[in-house]
């Protein structure tokens, strides 16, 4: 867990260092089939990497388990949320201030 999270806060330095080790702890969930747990998840992989975040992002700063609740198809609710994920990310690729 400690090497996924390292490696989180290398490609996103403006993630807090909890929120790192919460998407990491999260993603190697054993027998969650969860990019963690995948090969490319153990072997640290930027593609595996960035999809943990991307996923720990829409999940919580977004309403995308709103719309699923809601009935919304999970491509549509992606869609919906497309923009507001892509702007986390980039806020979150940039390292945080003093």
């Amino acid at each position: 867990m400690a090497a996924f999270a390292a490696e989180i806060r290398r490609l996103f330095p403006g993630c807090p260092a909890g929120r790192a080790l919460s998407i990491a702890e999260h993603t190697g969930v054993r027998g969650s089939g969860r990019v963690g747990r995948s090969s490319a998840g153990r072997a640290l992989s930027e593609g595996a990497v960035t999809a943990a975040v991307r996923a720990a992002v829409r999940h919580e700063d977004t309403p995308y388990d709103q719309y699923l609740m809601e009935g919304v198809p999970w491509r549509e609710a992606r869609k919906r949320v497309a923009v507001e994920v892509a702007a986390v990310l980039d806020a979150l690729r940039v390292t945080a201030g003093p």
